[in-house]
């Protein structure tokens, strides 16, 4: 089994000996690098190619949002989890818009950050749908007509069956539920995932639902 190649990186010495020693003891992670500031980051990732870039969010010279959009900008972009201490901030919202796969707090029990790792890793986002309710929420506080417009627009590009696949993303679905719901196979509905991420330009499946919440989605489907 390949282990899968883990960055550290938060200003806190004693936060990263503490990641390096809950995640390093997991037989299949391995702790490739540690930065003390995001300006580290770009270089670091070209000498260890990690899968996975744990990311504090707040650093003193660059912090973890700047860092997460200049890797995600990058052909080999490793997926980028966001360590943070609030479950609904600004900066969450921005670096989960950048491409971050999810966050997870730094109160978060030792179990469930491998946990993370490990689900990033596999390609999926980490972000429970009641989180993703409650980062919604906050949104849309900061949106206003212009995002909503312009999300709509973006999502116009979507034939219909993509458009219900990308709603139920946006409510929180797992491939299973979605393909229960709609009446299609699984494989189907990772089909049509991957297409909505291509054409709309996007990263993961967060971002899939940040944009149908900014278009006013999900607030249609709950209209009765």
């Amino acid at each position: 089994m390949t282990a899968i190649r883990l960055l550290l990186v938060d200003d806190d010495p004693l936060v990263r000996a503490g990641l390096s020693l809950m995640l390093g003891g997991a037989d299949d992670i391995e702790i490739v690098g540690e930065a003390a500031d995001g300006g580290e980051v770009e270089a670091l990732v070209d000498r260890t190619r990690p899968d996975v870039v744990l990311m504090d969010i707040r650093m003193p010279t660059v912090d973890g949002l700047t860092a997460t959009e200049s890797l995600r900008h990058r052909e080999d972009a490793p997926q980028v989890v966001v360590l943070t201490t609030f479950h609904a901030d600004e900066q969450v919202l921005r670096a989960l818009r950048a491409g971050a796969a999810g966050f997870v707090l730094k109160d978060t029990p030792p179990a469930e950050i491998v946990a993370a790792v490990r689900r990033v890793a596999a390609g999926d986002p980490v972000l429970s749908p009641a989180v993703t309710r409650q980062l919604m929420a906050h949104a849309a506080t900061s949106g206003g007509d212009t995002r909503n417009a312009r999300a709509r627009a973006r999502l116009a590009g979507l034939g219909d069956r993509e458009r219900e696949v990308a709603v139920a993303v946006g409510r929180g679905l797992a491939n299973a539920e979605i393909a229960a719901e709609l009446y299609m196979s699984v494989a189907t509905v990772k089909a049509h995932v991957s297409r909505i991420l291509a054409r709309l330009g996007l990263n993961n499946r967060v971002q899939i639902a940040l944009l149908v919440h900014d278009a006013g989605l999900l607030e249609e489907t709950d209209t009765p």
